[in-house]
């Protein structure tokens, strides 16, 4: 949509946008902003749109406000700030679903939607504002708090290159069909009483009875709506009762049925809702026979009674296997079979190629190997979170960092939960979260990293790292601050533009911390490659 040319007349304000004529029957300065159903592209230029993201960059206390009349069923975009695909805050109305969508992402930098229930494509006048404050949430129309929630913080760190949409949200998408007035974004607490003043009085009028009563009217329609489809939803569920779905776990490849256990390691486990449940394994107490005692299996937990033999002393269990050299010299090898130490043949020896300071002797074989060895390439029994490390004659099972032993040899672990017992360095302002070898700490609301372990409050008035003007008081609030004139001043630009216009509001006006007001006149919006005033 590119627009063509302006003309301002006493009666009224005419836009040409692609030889298309809209005509607005009010003063120049308060022309309403028609969209029709057509091609257009209007978005802030580049420049307009870096100078706004600065105001509003890492700012988390902001109301979006706006007056419109939306066709019937249109769903449109009223404004949007995103860059690539990620919307960062974009605000919709859609008249196929009744309902108002904000789209944003929070500091986990996920995609989040939050809709809200409501016709507003209805072809009629309605003020809307959306006050957000940190991860608290306040949705009005027309002066009617309609909803309060709270939901994940948004998070407005704008990269560069971010861009700025009115009515569309890009040159193919989201059209908004209707009528836009008095467009406005304030960063300062509790905006929407800029839009709605009688919202900081605690008396109602005559006026706000009536409107109340009209309000219960159409909710009370909206009941009898949202009754039937209710009892529409009730009999479908009644027909699905002879239905029986269960969810199911899936973990390592295998699935498992609700209330299904099995055992996981040193673990026992249940499939509970879909969720896999686990507690560690209590092995139980056994007795076992003549010449046999308790060793660990591969492959499993708990100790299970083996065969052993006796010899010179020392209890060996089935198929261990110990060298005995004779008085000459000669390596004579032994293993334990059917209780007895019997004499096997020994293993065919490979040449070393270290010199034989270096070779070491094994007890289980005959044969020497290098210093440095790796057992470990040979196979062991080390499981999950478990590392095998190798000894001058041997492999060793080792925990990881994080996990303790579930049993002596170390070949099954579990994961340390510092937090809970008390084994962080999680300090003042944050909070500890466990995580799999390890923890991390996560600051609070408002607060600022300092290290690893510490966060603090940020204090932009006291580090001057503040926009106030110097006639201007900085008030810190978490995780901002705000700007009040001292007493005897006023917004030099908001005076500025009331002279300029004789006028209280403007078509298009964006407020930055309270009095600071943006107003993106000629050359602040581009529309297909043109930039020209809105």
């Amino acid at each position: 949509m590119q627009i063509q040319q302006k003309h301002c007349f006493s009666l009224g304000c005419v836009w040409v946008f692609k030889s298309k004529i809209f005509v607005f029957y009010t003063e120049c300065f308060f022309c309403d902003l028609f969209f029709l159903d057509t091609t257009r592209s209007v978005k802030a230029s580049p420049e307009t749109a870096e100078i706004f993201f600065q105001k509003l960059r890492n700012k988390y206390e902001f109301t979006i406000l706006v007056t419109l009349k939306q066709a019937h069923l249109n769903s449109g975009v009223i404004l949007s700030i995103h860059h690539l695909d990620h919307r960062y805050l974009e605000l919709e109305s859609s008249g196929h679903r009744n309902e108002i969508r904000l789209h944003y992402r929070s500091g986990s930098h996920r995609s989040h939607t939050e809709v809200f229930p409501y016709i507003l494509a209805d072809n009629k006048w309605h003020r809307l504002s959306l006050a957000i404050s940190a991860s608290h949430l306040i949705l009005h129309v027309d002066c009617n708090k309609i909803y309060e929630r709270v939901v994940e913080k948004p998070f407005m760190d704008l990269p560069l290159g971010t861009t700025f949409w009115l009515g569309q949200r890009n040159n193919a998408h989201g059209y908004f069909k209707g009528i836009m007035q008095d467009v406005q974004l304030l960063v300062m607490p509790q905006g929407f009483i800029s839009q709605c003043p009688d919202l900081n009085r605690t008396c109602p009028t005559c006026n706000d009875f009536h409107g109340l009563v009209q309000k219960i009217m159409e909710l009370q329609d909206i009941l009898a709506k949202t009754s039937a489809k209710l009892s529409q939803a009730e009999q479908r569920m009644n027909k699905l009762d002879q239905c029986y779905c269960e969810r199911t776990c899936t973990i390592k490849g295998t699935t498992y049925r609700e209330f299904e256990s099995w055992t996981d390691g040193c673990k026992n486990c249940t499939c509970m809702n879909g969720t896999v449940q686990c507690e560690a394994l209590i092995c139980p107490l056994s007795d076992c026979p003549l010449n046999s005692a308790l060793a660990y299996v591969d492959g499993k937990c708990c100790k299970e009674c083996q065969s052993v033999c006796i010899f010179e002393g020392r209890t060996y269990f089935e198929g261990q296997r110990e060298t005995v050299y004779s008085s000459s010299g000669d390596c004579v090898l032994f293993e334990c079979k059917d209780h007895k130490m019997q004499r096997i043949p020994k293993d065919i020896c490979t040449a070393l190629n270290c010199p034989e300071s270096q070779q070491i002797p094994l007890s289980h074989s005959c044969c020497k190997i290098c210093k440095g060895h790796d057992f470990c390439t040979e196979g062991h029994n080390c499981m999950e979170h478990s590392v095998c490390r190798n000894l001058e004659d041997r492999a060793v099972c080792s925990c990881r960092d994080g996990f303790r032993a579930l049993r002596e040899d170390s070949a099954y672990c579990e994961d340390i939960d510092e937090c809970a017992e008390g084994r962080h360095y999680c300090r003042e302002n944050t909070m500890c979260v466990n995580t799999p070898g390890s923890f991390m700490c996560i600051c609070k609301t408002g607060y600022i990293r300092i290290d690893d372990y510490s966060c603090t409050e940020h204090d932009e008035c006291i580090t001057n790292q503040h926009n106030c003007d110097e006639n201007a008081l900085c008030f810190n609030t978490v995780g901002g601050h705000n700007c009040v004139c001292k007493p005897g001043y006023t917004s030099h630009l908001r005076k500025m533009l009331s002279q300029r216009y004789n006028a209280a509001f403007f078509p298009v006006a964006f407020h930055i911390r309270g009095d600071d007001t943006w107003y993106l006149g000629p050359n602040s919006w581009s529309t297909s490659g043109s930039e020209h005033g809105i």
